[in-house]
């Protein structure tokens, strides 16, 4: 063998040891990349890419890696899913890295996230298989840290369904009866003012007089002439109508002693067209649809009557059936119920509630912003009404507002049982699954609740919870909450989001926190310590939350903590 063809074979064993059998060197940090930079939660978790790329003649052709990315935290370390790549040589269905050229291979990773991950650091452990061997590389750190503000939507602060009173401290109540009169005549015949309408007329008048609970507001005479014959007849006869029953009304109102009735008002209508439309509508002539549309083809009075009145079979129908309708005066009493006083209200729930209705008994509890009065109302509720499920949906109201989310568990379930269609115990159910982070639960629920007013709240942070912030901030709508701010700052709306935060009814220490993450957002060094100063002294754990937020990480707030 000549020495020319000696130095080229021994060159390509040196470049098949180079390609093959060398053992893979120590990866570099500077070869990966994460996106995002700290990690940032979304939702409950703790997703983020890594791209590596592998330079030029550095993974050997024989060489097969699999990727461990661990996020390490408090002593602590928590793996995602092994990611695994390959060399030229290697028979596998993993990622091929060409060793001339290099290449790119993205790993995806996804943790639960913990608070303490925090401060927390993302390493990347290396296990090789190269031929028979098998090898550990030093681990590689390539991410520091966890931007948790997604893991501030807080369920318990979601204010549960209330299943509302319908009480009304006053009702309106109207009767009215009807004098008819004969055809061209406007006098009152003494047999229609002992007919059974006015009689119960003049009776309920009596009762609201002399009852303290019942007010006469007002009555009313409406008199009306039927539409056939002159607009001028028709016009006197009404009027006459009105002017007799309006006589007839003032002095039985005289005799029965009645002086407070509001006010007395009276109105006539020469030709009643509005109800011969509405009595021909009604009734069973068999041409009816020709007279309707005769209505509506002429608004001429006089023209209407006479094109009606071509219809010589017909209007003997109307003659008889529906004109002696329209010749009449409508007397209505609007009377007012006049339910209990807030004072009497209370006064009967502290001496004996049984006395109350059971839409007087939950009006009780909003009289008083204490959660625990309304609790004990709600209790005693239940224990009268046991049948109405509003009573065991607001109790469990407020056992959930005072953080006993078991018995406000077990009370929502007995009002859904109580009325499975109900929406509020199922929207409130699925804030129990929500607080639980049963996701699937608590959308079933929200759909069982789909329409009710109070949803949008719950509905959104469940979006905010699974990561949705886009949904999340159109459900909140214009809410002013905590988690409806905090979706506006996930989503970069910075402005809205300040807004949201300065209109907050009752801020606590998460409204000041999120006002600080807010300035730290907008580099604004005032607003960061001022509110979270605020924060930390309502709140003392919040001190140590902020010492690892990495939303304060560029800011000085060793004084405040």
């Amino acid at each position: 063998m000549n020495s020319k063809k000696f130095m080229l074979l021994a060159a390509a064993g040196t470049l098949m040891l180079t390609g093959c059998n060398k053992k893979l060197n120590q990866f570099q940090a500077d070869y990966f990349s994460v996106n995002p930079n700290p990690l940032e939660v979304v939702g409950d978790r703790v997703p983020a890419t890594i791209t590596a790329r592998v330079p030029a003649k550095f993974f050997v052709k024989n060489a097969q890696v699999t990727v461990t990315p661990y996020l390490c935290y408090n002593g602590t370390e928590t793996a995602s899913q092994p990611y695994s790549f390959q060399g030229e040589k290697v028979r596998g269905n993993a990622p091929v890295i060409n060793y001339e050229k290099g290449g790119t291979v993205t790993i995806p990773v996804m943790y639960d996230y913990q608070p303490d991950m925090m401060k927390s650091e993302l390493e990347l452990a290396f296990d090789v298989r190269q031929g028979s061997k098998q090898y550990v590389l030093p681990r590689v750190k390539v991410a520091n840290g966890v931007v948790a503000t997604a893991a501030l939507a807080d369920a318990s602060t979601v204010t549960p369904a209330l299943a509302p009173d319908k009480f009304q401290r006053i009702i309106n109540e109207k009767y009215n009866a009807d004098i008819h009169f004969l055809i061209n005549q406007a006098n009152i015949r003494d047999g229609q003012l002992k007919s059974d309408q006015m009689l119960t007329l003049n009776e309920k008048i009596n009762e609201a007089n002399a009852a303290k609970d019942r007010q006469i507001e007002e009555i009313n005479i409406s008199s009306y002439a039927s539409p056939e014959g002159s607009l001028n007849l028709n016009t006197r006869l009404a009027e006459s109508r009105e002017q007799n029953t309006k006589k007839y009304l003032t002095g039985k109102l005289k005799k029965d002693n009645i002086t407070e009735f509001g006010e007395l008002t009276a109105n006539f209508t020469p030709e009643d067209w509005e109800g011969f439309q509405k009595l021909v509508s009604q009734s069973n002539i068999q041409d009816k649809e020709l007279i309707l549309s005769v209505l509506s083809m002429y608004k001429d009075p006089e023209q209407r009557e006479k094109e009606i009145r071509n219809l010589s079979s017909i209007f003997d129908q109307l003659a008889d059936q529906i004109l002696p309708q329209l010749r009449k005066s409508r007397i209505t009493a609007s009377i007012n119920v006049i339910g209990k006083s807030d004072d009497e209200i209370i006064e009967a729930y502290r001496n004996n509630p049984r006395d109350l209705s059971i839409d007087e008994l939950l009006y009780a509890a909003t009289l008083t912003d204490s959660n625990a009065d309304k609790q004990k109302i709600y209790e005693t509720a239940a224990t009268v009404y046991p049948n109405d499920y509003r009573t065991f949906n607001d109790l469990g109201l407020t056992q959930y507002i005072a953080g006993d989310y078991d018995q406000a568990k077990a009370n929502f379930n007995r009002a859904a049982r109580l009325a499975p269609n109900a929406a509020e115990p199922q929207m409130n159910l699925g804030l129990i699954s929500l607080r639980d982070k049963d996701y699937r639960q608590a959308n079933q629920k929200f759909g069982a609740a789909a329409g009710l007013d109070q949803l949008n709240d719950a509905l959104g942070t469940y979006y905010l919870m699974t990561g949705d912030t886009n949904a999340a901030v159109r459900a909140f709508g214009s809410a002013k909450t905590n988690n409806a701010a905090l979706a506006q700052i996930l989503a970069k709306d910075y402005s809205k989001a300040k807004s949201t935060l300065a209109s907050v009814t009752a801020p606590d220490a998460m409204t000041y926190y999120l006002t600080a993450i807010l300035g730290a957002r907008t580099n604004n060094d005032t607003m960061v310590n001022n509110n979270l100063r605020q924060a930390v002294r309502l709140d003392r754990s919040l001190a140590e939350k902020a010492a690892k937020d990495l939303e304060f990480q560029n800011f000085n707030i060793s004084a405040i903590l």
